[in-house]
């Protein structure tokens, strides 16, 4: 009889996570650093984690927000020029509001640099966002439209970020989205701004919005998934969110975040890798990224989920 412990994830039927086309998002350079117990770390520090997220094979970096302040907007653009001269495989993205004047910043960096920038272009979706502003939802599909349109004649590709989206009504996100996808965007971000959703969520909001993805003639627009920690459920949302068909997701290193946090980019590859999702051929790879974001934002605090580093798997894994 053999010594090794019987592994119950292998009984039975088990739906593939990894589809093809997974891709996936480091923010730890964008949200990461909103979380108020953080620095934002030099353009030094910037440089070195997009090289260890390029090294682990994350596919976009976001590399900020460039309308907030002249030293985002610079570091973004080093951080562009550094992927285009190292020939990094990663790939830029930036934020903004759904507004033309954030928008700008980031169509004169491509202009600057020659290099590709996925614009991620981010409105309010939940009815206590709309109460407190006074916005109306004719206002934020205006402004969606004007947006979204500026980036594609500028020959920038289009994310859709609803913020607040697992608290938004079917009504308004159905809206929005069209706004978005009528004006050129090729991808919709469904966001969990607050840490609300569950798994059942999950699942209602990924399939509605591959519905009017469809419906609005984009079976290749592309669905994204950001999530928070609040109540502790951002690593599996991430992992339900895949099985239902979202083909992008976000994460930053050590979870860092606003309030409690994203979902831990570390945590998320080395789950798809011991579910034999993901290969994994240098975990402590893995523990050097998660160190050297910690250093560089100076954050001190303990990181979400497993008590192990990636490469004390690895050990504990190989030694049965």
């Amino acid at each position: 009889m053999s010594n090794a412990p019987y592994d119950w994830n292998e009984l039975g039927p088990r739906r593939t996570l990894m589809h093809e086309g997974v891709t996936f998002l480091d923010e730890t350079l964008r949200d990461g650093i909103q979380n108020p117990s953080v620095v934002d770390p030099s353009i030094e520090d910037k440089i070195e984690l997009v090289h260890l997220m390029d090294e682990l094979g994350i596919d976009y970096v976001n590399v900020g927000l460039p309308a907030s302040s002249a030293r985002n907007c610079a570091d973004s653009e080093a951080l562009c020029r550094e992927i285009s001269q190292s020939r990094l495989r990663i790939q830029p993205i930036a934020a903004g509001r759904t507004v033309v004047k954030d928008l700008e910043p980031i169509a004169d960096i491509v202009q600057r640099t020659g290099v590709p920038v996925t614009v991620y272009a981010f409105v309010g979706s939940s009815e206590i966002r709309k109460l407190v502003e006074s916005w109306s939802l004719e206002m934020l599909m205006d402004k969606t439209r004007q947006a979204v349109s500026f980036a594609t004649r500028h020959g920038l590709t289009v994310c859709h970020v609803t913020e607040d989206t697992t608290r938004a009504r079917p009504k308004t996100l159905r809206a929005l989205w069209s706004a978005a996808l009528d004006e050129g965007a090729s991808r919709l971000c469904l966001a969990d701004t607050v840490g609300y959703v569950t798994r059942t969520g999950v699942r209602n909001l990924v399939l509605f919005a591959r519905t009017v993805a469809d419906e609005a003639g984009g079976a290749h627009i592309g669905l994204d998934w950001h999530g928070h920690n609040d109540r502790g459920l951002a690593l599996d949302n991430a992992l339900w969110a895949l099985e239902y068909g979202v083909d992008r997701i976000h994460g930053t290193a050590r979870g860092v975040g606003e309030r409690t946090g994203n979902t831990p980019m570390e945590l998320l590859l080395l789950n798809l890798w011991l579910c034999k999702e993901l290969p994994l051929k240098d975990a402590a790879l893995l523990d050097r990224y998660s160190e050297a974001a910690a250093r560089a934002t100076q954050w001190d605090g303990r990181a979400p989920g497993s008590s192990r580093s990636a490469a004390e798997w690895l050990e504990l894994l190989a030694s049965h």
